[in-house]
């Protein structure tokens, strides 16, 4: 399969969107990436429609047919009857009038090759009598057949698709002719590549525009009308059953459009609930003009505009031998293979689910069911962290687990100030028996609400002010945060009671302590004056009886 649809890496975001609406989950995801699994891909692209990052692309192939131009062989453009919805008020001539202006040899209309491709359905009925016949117009249809549904080959008409058939028809009648069609559909770059010598390019609708404007070349309003245009039909959902006879004997006709519709009648067909049926299968929703390159898509005005411009009978072509527009289809194997059970349980008790009852189908990661989870896990397709509900429960886990074993107290309350969640460790300052005791409560049933209040207003947090609790007899060590993208309040509670009647205890003794230093002090110092009065008297007492010594001792 060529590389038509691929992914920018460094835009996918982890949001499993594209895998949610691919019907047959070819995506792998690995690395935080999506990769597209080619083998497994059927080209709807829807991936490329739903993705909100557009982290998908479609390969631009407006180069190529630039040289295709610069070549000097005529470039003739196959263009899809979608065109007429895509390009609101532009009919066919204006189309050609402006490819011409960018160097295009001739433009003509699919609608053409659809002409032949219904005739061929027809002859088919009526000649071949097949049990069911399932339309390949669609090649995303037709690689659904060929990839996921192989035993339904039988039912695929092995004739060509209009675009086929009409550059088939253009290169038979224009010596040298290079061709190009111009789509709404991705699918249709696959099929040109897989037919080679046929399709020398393909543009999307989008590719087209850009290259317009890029040229300064302006589309004029002005429309045109051909009675002989019954297969412009063609994309519409029942787009082909309204250009066929619908005449063949003992046949329904059944118009089916959607991945998940032509899945679903597929099963059956294998079942065989359906019998004498030609089922005309489109895998977007609403045919060609709900493809995913439709630049302007509105299901009621597409179909308005394009039966507006269809006419009420076949364009006048030179139908081809029927084994000119043989197509063969071969069955196009897959290579991942389909897991043993023990692989699969292994898987699913990986992600969590140990019992049926766990298995919650959310589809969040992008499958329906978590067994098509498993399987694609064991298929290297999924992650296990993939699983928002594995990984709610781990996370929700782990921070509950380090909520309720911190040391710190901790309660969260809204903006009315209602407790919306309150852990053991602030519950057991406060003395509350169950955290549903309290739960939506408003917080001034078991605190002072000021201080939440304050933060609420101002939008200024607290950080460690001490407070004393009374009514719970404790002393913390308070911080009460904002958080604006939660509009959530956050107290947090350190229980400093222990340190706090440490400190006053030792404050106490340091207090005593100074007490007793005084009072010895004091004593010491009446000590010291007695002594030092009884030295003074002494001292008297002997300096007079010195002196009358002295003076006793002079006399004589």
């Amino acid at each position: 399969m060529p590389d038509c649809l691929r992914l920018k890496k460094s835009n996918c975001k982890n949001c499993y969107k594209c895998i949610r609406h691919c019907p047959v989950k070819a995506i792998r995801f690995s690395g935080s990436q999506a990769h597209i699994i080619s083998d497994e891909c059927i080209l709807c692209g829807q991936c490329f429609v739903v993705c909100p990052q557009n982290a998908k692309e479609i390969v631009d192939e407006t180069e190529k047919v630039k040289v295709l131009m610069q070549s000097g062989d005529p470039v003739i453009v196959s263009l899809a009857p979608s065109f007429i919805a895509n390009f609101p008020g532009v009919g066919i001539g204006a189309m050609k009038k402006a490819l011409k202006q960018l160097g295009f040899f001739d433009v003509e209309e699919t609608a053409l090759g659809a002409t032949m491709v219904k005739s061929e359905y027809e002859r088919m009925l009526r000649e071949d009598k097949r049990d069911v016949l399932i339309s390949s117009c669609c090649h995303s249809v037709n690689l659904l057949i060929q990839k996921h549904f192989p035993v339904a080959l039988e039912f695929l008409a092995d004739i060509d698709s209009p675009m086929m058939a009409h550059c088939k028809d253009i290169k038979r009648r224009i010596p040298n002719a290079k061709t190009v069609f111009i789509g709404p559909c991705v699918a249709k770059k696959d099929e040109a590549g897989q037919y080679e010598g046929i399709i020398d390019s393909v543009l999307t609708f989008e590719e087209l525009s850009q290259w317009l404007d890029s040229a300064g070349v302006e589309l004029e309003q002005e429309m045109d009308s051909e009675e002989c245009s019954r297969a412009r039909f063609f994309p519409t959902t029942g787009g082909i059953l309204k250009t066929m006879e619908l005449n063949a004997p003992g046949y329904a006709y059944l118009a089916l459009d959607g991945a998940e519709n032509c899945i679903a009648a597929l099963k059956d067909i294998i079942d065989g609930k359906l019998h004498n049926c030609f089922i005309e299968m489109s895998i977007c929703t609403g045919s060609c003009v709900g493809g995913p390159v439709m630049e302007r898509h509105s299901p009621v005005r597409d179909y308005v505009a394009v039966s507006g411009y269809a006419g009420e009978r076949d364009f006048e072509v030179r139908q081809p031998e029927p084994k000119s527009m043989r197509k063969r289809f071969a069955y196009l194997e897959m290579q991942n293979r389909m897991p043993t059970e023990a692989e699969i349980n292994t898987a699913l008790r990986q992600m969590g689910k140990f019992k049926p009852s766990q298995e919650l189908n959310c589809g969040s990661c992008g499958y329906n069911t978590c067994r098509e989870k498993a399987i694609a896990v064991c298929q290297g397709k999924a992650e296990i962290s993939m699983c928002l509900p594995f990984l709610k429960d781990k996370a929700e886990g782990f921070s509950d687990a380090i909520v309720n074993n911190t040391p710190n107290g901790l309660i969260v309350l809204n903006e009315d100030l209602e407790v919306q969640q309150i852990n053991n460790k602030a519950r057991k300052i406060m003395n509350i028996r169950s955290a549903s005791d309290v739960l939506g409560e408003p917080v001034v049933r078991i605190l002072d609400p000021t201080v939440f209040l304050n933060v609420l207003n101002t939008k200024r947090d607290v950080r460690d002010e001490k407070v004393y609790l009374a009514e719970y007899k404790c002393y913390v060590e308070q911080s009460v945060v904002y958080d604006r993208d939660l509009h959530l309040l956050i107290g947090i509670m350190r229980d400093i009671t222990d340190e706090q009647l440490e400190r006053e205890k030792k404050e106490d003794i340091s207090r005593q302590t100074v007490e007793v230093a005084d009072k010895v002090v004091e004593k010491q110092m009446r000590i010291v004056q007695d002594i030092a009065s009884l030295l003074g008297e002494t001292a008297a007492e002997t300096k007079i009886a010195l002196t009358k010594l002295k003076e006793s001792i002079t006399d004589e």
